[in-house]
């Protein structure tokens, strides 16, 4: 391999973000994905994978720097050793003969090791296959942002996300999903020499005009006229799924609430919350005849609703 920093196109003094940045950018033109015509990229897209590999391992890119290995892992002269502080042995340049003070036999295992930056097994006293070569990495995450209409929120309408790459997919919604959920879709992310990254999909849920969330209740509030609310009535009253017919008793006053079973979003535990009715009685302006009837109302003075208050 040729100087992995000529390779990913970064000065030798670039941190570690600037070799991420350069190899992400080269990997997403090169990829064989986006080359399938183009033999001489798949090439490229490899050499460009093994020298991010390279560069990523902080021992090899040290090694490198100082000029103890090359851009292939091997030790830039590697017959040309002499004998180290703390070694048992010397080898002889010019014969096939190891002087192993311990009298014991070489240890082909340290000498691969030694030239080609292999790793020991665990076990036997061998070494590893691939010479510690990391395995290749993902592609990137990618970050998506969903708001879902709030009558859909509660009703877990599933919904269509258009990704990256134009395509377009269903997402299921979870129960209980609050504001900042997030939702990961495996293999959905950039392309990788390792596999696709992730998608990352963070869930908001839109205001409504009328309804409002409170836990997993959904709440209204419900104007109705003062005849409905003196005599009772049924009344319509919209849900985040359907209309319903609502009663309304005899005498109800603004603030009373009424429930609606299993009309909230569904639980995380299972089930769906409730809608909570607020009565809230409108009067009509300035009706000639409304106020002639409340002048005339011989129980006017004797109602005291703020009685209670002391007031």
């Amino acid at each position: 391999m040729a100087d992995p920093y000529t390779t990913l196109g970064v000065a030798r003094s670039a941190s570690e973000a600037d070799i991420k940045k350069a190899y992400r950018k080269l990997a997403k033109e090169l990829h064989p994905d986006t080359n399938k015509n183009n033999p001489k990229a798949a090439e490229r897209f490899s050499q460009v994978t093994q020298a991010y590999d390279f560069l990523s391992d902080k021992d090899k890119r040290a090694r490198f720097d100082r000029g103890e290995i090359d851009g292939d892992g091997n030790p830039t002269m590697p017959f040309g050793f002499g004998r180290q502080a703390g070694d048992s042995g010397t080898f002889r340049p010019g014969t096939a003969d190891f002087d192993f003070g311990g009298g014991g036999g070489p240890d082909l295992g340290d000498l691969f090791e030694g030239l080609f930056g292999g790793r020991r097994g665990g076990g036997g006293g061998g070494f590893a296959s691939g010479f510690g070569r990391q395995p290749p990495p993902k592609g990137a995450n990618v970050a998506y942002t969903l708001t879902v209409p709030f009558t859909e929120a509660a009703a877990l309408k599933p919904q269509r996300v258009t990704l990256a790459d134009g395509k377009d997919i269903e997402l299921k919604l979870p129960a209980g999903f609050e504001d900042g959920t997030q939702i990961r879709l495996a293999g959905k992310g950039e392309p990788g020499p390792g596999g696709p990254g992730d998608a990352i999909v963070t869930l908001s849920i839109g205001a409504h005009r009328y309804f409002t969330r409170d836990g997993d209740d959904v709440r209204l509030d419900l104007p109705i006229t003062l005849a409905e609310a003196v005599l009772g009535s049924q009344v319509r009253v919209p849900t985040v799924e359907s209309a319903v017919m609502l009663t309304v008793p005899k005498g109800a006053n603004s603030g009373k609430v009424l429930r609606l079973k299993g009309k909230g979003f569904h639980k995380k535990v299972g089930g769906r919350g409730d809608q909570l009715v607020t009565l809230l009685v409108d009067l009509p302006v300035d009706d000639d005849a409304l106020v002639e009837f409340v002048q005339n109302w011989p129980n006017r003075d004797k109602w005291r609703p703020r009685d209670k208050l002391g007031m």
